[in-house]
């Protein structure tokens, strides 16, 4: 069920905010609800031009990382798709 929020906000805020969405493919709602759906799920806000990687990407890369460092876990380089595909179905 969708129900309808009401905010109050600059009407050039809301423009400016609609054309960054579009220019993004996005509806300002999209955005909207983006941000509410991680605000539930971090409990945080965070106020940024400049991308961050989430707390659970960066334990995921830290991970990455320490295989590579162990050399474990990696596999490859294959010569072929066809290497590749025959490694992948000896999984």
């Amino acid at each position: 069920m969708q129900t309808v929020i009401h905010i109050k906000s600059d009407k050039e805020v809301k423009e400016n905010a609609q054309k960054a969405a579009k220019e993004l493919g996005l509806t300002l709602s999209d955005v909207i609800n983006a941000s509410l759906r991680n605000f539930i799920r971090t409990r945080e806000v965070i106020f940024s031009h400049t991308p961050r990687m989430t707390p659970e990407l960066e334990k995921i890369i830290a991970k990455v990382e320490k295989d590579i460092k162990h050399n474990r876990n990696i596999f490859g380089p294959f010569e072929t798709a066809e290497e590749m595909d025959k490694f992948l179905d000896s999984q």
